[in-house]
């Protein structure tokens, strides 16, 4: 599998999202999506399925360390001493002594980032977690956490897409060393509906969700799709294996446009990029 070096961590360029996957359903896709290849599994507190995450990592057959493993921090458990506690429930949840990645989910402007950036520096000095990252963040909070933080950035987790242009945000991220993951990579469902990314699919017999896909990875970015289908489990697998050409890069680049976001809920911050 190939991987993203950034600050230290070496990860999986195709992870499997988890996000709505519960109950015994999300088991069976999850341990699924292990046993096909994929080596990265990303799940958070507010998905409320690391339960189910854990006990698919030991119904896959996979050993725990060949898996990537990173789950998030629910920005409502920012505090310090809260940030602490939350990641040892989801550690026993999970069923592991330590995730690969323990990433900051959405920024919280009622706590202070240096208090929050502490507490997530202080848990991965305990062993809790190999890596850290942030979600979801702009341009000054990106400055701000690199600035703050005493341990190094893995990566960001942001919504990237053909849809929507994230290259300040990326470029911002980059200039620390962090790696882009990209969530919701086929746009939530729109991307197989598009002409242009079916017409490019059809050039190399893919989809147009591979497609989505391939362009991000040839970027060097980290692709977390995720799926209650298992067809669609191995689809989004299959992405290695063919490459695009700058034409068809610059042409699916081109797609992005103002309205393109698919995530946005009350809690986000005012988009910068």
């Amino acid at each position: 599998m190939q991987v993203v070096e950034a600050n230290g961590a070496r990860i999986p360029i195709v992870g499997f999202g988890s996000m709505r996957l519960n109950q015994e359903a999300g088991v069976r896709v999850i341990a699924a999506a292990l046993r096909i290849g994929y080596r990265h599994i990303d799940t958070a507190q507010a998905y409320e399925n690391e339960r189910e995450v854990g006990a698919a990592i030991r119904a896959s057959g996979v050993a725990r360390d060949e898996i990537f493993l990173t789950t998030k921090v629910a920005w409502q458990r920012f505090k310090a001493e809260d940030l602490t506690r939350s990641v040892n429930e989801s550690l026993e949840r999970l069923g592991v002594s330590h995730v690969d990645l323990l990433l900051l989910h959405w920024p919280n402007p009622t706590v202070p980032v240096a208090e929050t950036l502490g507490a997530l520096c202080k848990v991965k000095k305990a062993g809790l977690t190999r890596h850290i990252g942030i979600s979801n963040f702009t341009l000054p909070l990106i400055e701000e956490a690199a600035k703050l933080s005493s341990e190094p950035i893995a990566t960001h987790q942001i919504e990237v897409h053909p849809f929507i242009d994230r290259a300040k945000i990326v470029a911002a991220s980059a200039r620390h060393g962090m790696a882009i993951t990209a969530y919701c990579p086929i746009a939530r469902g729109r991307v197989p509906g598009n002409e242009t990314l079916a017409r490019i699919g059809a050039r190399h017999g893919k989809t147009a969700a591979q497609v989505s896909l391939r362009w991000l990875v040839q970027q060097g970015i980290i692709v977390i799709p995720g799926t209650s289908k298992e067809e669609r489990v191995a689809e989004n697998f299959a992405i290695l294996d063919f490459a695009l050409s700058e034409a068809e890069m610059a042409e699916i680049a081109a797609l992005a446009r103002p309205d393109g976001r698919v995530v946005n809920p009350p809690h986000a911050p005012q988009w910068d990029g």
